[in-house]
């Protein structure tokens, strides 16, 4: 299986964080069912162009919170997130994303106002005009 991860490797993000970021919203969304088979560790290493290392710690942290599930010999697994869990990570990648927002916001010297004006704007955007972004 090939997933749909994309780096961006002019991103201050380090590639770890790019691929859990993306890989739990990939389960927490659905779009991975419990019970899909990932990629080997070495494929998808090989998919992204980073260390095996770099895999190795993003599905056992992800295995950590409850998302994955390895077993041996047969390999890893999206494991069944109950809907409670599930809105609880849906809202962390959110609310990890706007953490985000704002640290860059502040980093070029945005008030809080500005940026309560921004996220209007964003969601007004992809809301109310039907954004493809859903």
């Amino acid at each position: 299986m090939r997933l749909p991860i994309q780096i961006n490797e002019q991103s201050a993000e380090p590639l770890y964080h790019q691929i859990k970021v993306q890989l739990r919203a990939l389960i927490v969304s659905g779009q991975l069912v419990e019970g899909t088979l990932l990629p080997s560790i070495r494929e998808l290493a090989q998919t992204v162009k980073c260390s095996v290392i770099t895999v190795k710690r993003v599905y056992s942290d992800l295995e950590g919170e409850g998302l994955l599930r390895t077993r041996q010999g047969t390999g890893t697994y999206v494991a069944k997130v109950g809907e409670q869990e599930r809105d609880r990570h849906r809202l962390s990648v959110v609310m990890e994303t706007l953490e985000q927002a704002v640290i860059a916001g502040k980093r070029v010297q945005c008030t809080e106002e500005e940026l309560e004006e921004l996220f209007r704007e964003a969601v007004s955007k992809h809301y109310d005009a039907g954004g493809e972004d859903g």
